[in-house]
């Protein structure tokens, strides 16, 4: 085993990640970019609304400050439970199984919950709404009858797939409605105009960024390592084809050429990421056939063609790892660019569809209160555009600084 202090005793990886270590604001956004990344995966399982698109609209509060509470009265819904599993809902989430009613105030009386519901003006009047204990607390059959006798203070009710009637007595169902169905919810950074938790919407819309950035590199990369190989090992009119084609497509506005793709695919979810992918492997190829060409004629292809290596063998096993460095680095900036051209599209109305929770559409809708009550509608999510894009440029510039440094002596006896 070698000894710390021979300067040989390091890999040109861990002299990379040393460097990248030291440095700070690319520290900042490989921490961020995890943070994000963990906060994506958890999902619906730490949003304060876990309804599929967190989209449980509560029209009573639209448009409610952060930091905003109030009584929320959970009135079971008449229909069988949505109950999931622990991934199912971290992927997916999970349909509510009760209708949320904000109140002002509430009181029992008899065998009912006599709520005030809630309009944010003291001053104005509004009916109180008389409902039934057994209604709220469970699930019922429909067009069944419930039978309150207030005298004994039971009540009598038939739940939902049940053929026998249940009995409890009202003191039960209050003290079950006041500890499980009465709830105080606060709003941390507010509430749409829709009324839905602002929080839970910039949640989810991570995962859109994300999934973006991730299937939009991976297509780039994949194509743009292939046409770039191509182009730049066989040389000839190969390569003069695969880069006629590639200025073609780079004489095109990237957002021009997305837009046309989407048009031809369709809007959606899926259609965005494939048409963002398509248009960002040209960077990529330019990259890999430059890199290609410095490496065709060195010694160590020479040998594998002197050994009788295939062409394939030699560009995957030789060449290939020696220019992935340069791959890292670009599709950090692609990851970048993919999620600003997604947000770009769903401003325009042509990328991730309503309900789902998509930064750029987020902004698009909300870009009119930008001069009025409620600025934060829009900057929410144009300030998580901007940290999630920063952080990865400065992933970026550190592995760029880390990976294009030659190894010198002082890099072998430093660490």
């Amino acid at each position: 085993m070698a000894k710390k202090d021979d300067k040989y005793s390091y890999s040109l990886s861990y002299l990379a990640w040393q460097r990248f270590r030291k440095n700070k604001l690319a520290m900042f956004g490989l921490f961020t970019i995890g943070l994000l990344m963990l906060v994506a995966i958890l999902g619906y399982l730490i949003t304060p609304d876990s309804t599929p698109d967190a989209n449980e609209q509560l029209l009573e509060i639209s448009k409610k400050p952060p930091g905003f509470k109030t009584q929320i009265l959970l009135d079971r819904k008449n229909e069988q439970s949505h109950d999931v599993n622990f991934f199912y809902k971290m992927l997916f989430g999970e349909v509510s199984d009760y209708s949320s009613i904000p109140v002002s105030s509430y009181r029992f009386e008899g065998a009912d919950i006599v709520i005030t519901p809630y309009t944010g003006s003291q001053k104005a009047k509004v009916p109180e709404k008389k409902l039934n204990l057994a209604n709220v607390a469970y699930a019922l059959n429909f067009n069944s009858e419930i039978t309150s006798n207030v005298e004994e203070g039971t009540i009598d009710f038939f739940e939902l797939g049940s053929t026998a009637p249940t009995r409890k007595t009202i003191e039960e169902l209050r003290a079950l409605v006041e500890k499980e169905h009465i709830v105080t919810r606060k709003f941390i950074l507010g509430t749409d105009p829709q009324g839905r938790d602002l929080l839970s919407r910039l949640i989810i819309g991570i995962r859109v960024s994300f999934s973006v950035g991730f299937i939009a590199v991976f297509i780039s990369v994949i194509i743009g390592i292939l046409l770039g190989s191509l182009a730049g090992y066989y040389r000839g009119k190969v390569d003069n084809i695969i880069v006629w084609f590639i200025n073609v497509v780079w004489s095109v506005p990237t957002l021009l050429l997305v837009i046309a793709i989407t048009l031809v695919l369709g809007k959606g979810f899926w259609q965005v990421f494939i048409a963002v992918g398509l248009t960002m492997w040209v960077e990529v190829a330019r990259v890999i056939r430059g890199q290609i060409i410095s490496l065709r004629e060195k010694e160590f292809v020479e040998a594998g063609r002197a050994l009788g290596f295939t062409n394939l063998r030699i560009i995957l096993r030789h060449i290939l790892p020696n220019v992935m460095g340069s791959v890292i680095v670009i599709s950090a900036s692609n990851f970048a660019a993919a999620i600003l051209i997604e947000a770009g599209l769903s401003f325009l109305g042509i990328g991730a569809q309503p309900p789902t929770a998509s930064w750029g559409a987020m902004i698009s809708a909300h870009q009119g209160f930008i001069i009025s009550d409620s600025p934060y509608l829009a900057f929410m999510p144009g300030l998580a555009i901007m940290l999630i894009v920063l952080a990865f440029v400065l992933l970026g510039n550190g592995l760029r600084d880390a990976l294009d440094r030659k190894v010198t002596d002082e890099d072998q006896v430093m660490y």
